[in-house]
């Protein structure tokens, strides 16, 4: 029971989460990713799957509905931002200390284990 709730703790912290980056995209638009994915030399239609990757991933996490596979698609998400957004600055250091990837690289890691673990008992579907 007590890995269930620990699996349900750690996907409704990634999935709630992860909806405040989507819904400020909803709000803002994303221009700003629109030109790290121009930039890179990617077509910029790619830029629209920091919708799937911070809305539509997140609801299917915080639902435990086919968590594993939803988590992999939040992993390459955070892959994407990492790569687009610091690849060329991957080894500076913040304000504060700490590598200025911090962020995306917890929620890549967050997102692999509720891949590794899974879901839990507390989801629509459970696995």
């Amino acid at each position: 029971m007590t890995n269930d709730i620990a699996k349900l703790i750690l996907r409704l912290t990634v999935s709630i989460m992860m909806l405040f980056h989507g819904l400020e995209k909803i709000i803002n638009g994303i221009g700003g990713v629109k030109h790290l994915t121009t930039s890179a030399g990617f077509p910029e239609f790619f830029a629209y799957g920091v919708y799937v990757g911070e809305i539509i991933v997140p609801i299917f996490i915080l639902l435990g509905a086919y968590a594993r596979a939803a988590s992999l698609v939040l992993a390459l998400n955070m892959m994407f931002a990492i790569f687009l957004a610091y690849g060329n600055s991957l080894f500076s250091l913040g304000k504060h200390g700490a590598p200025v990837f911090e962020l995306p690289f917890l929620y890549l890691i967050m997102s692999i284990l509720i891949f590794m673990l899974g879901s839990g008992k507390y989801a629509l579907n459970s696995k």
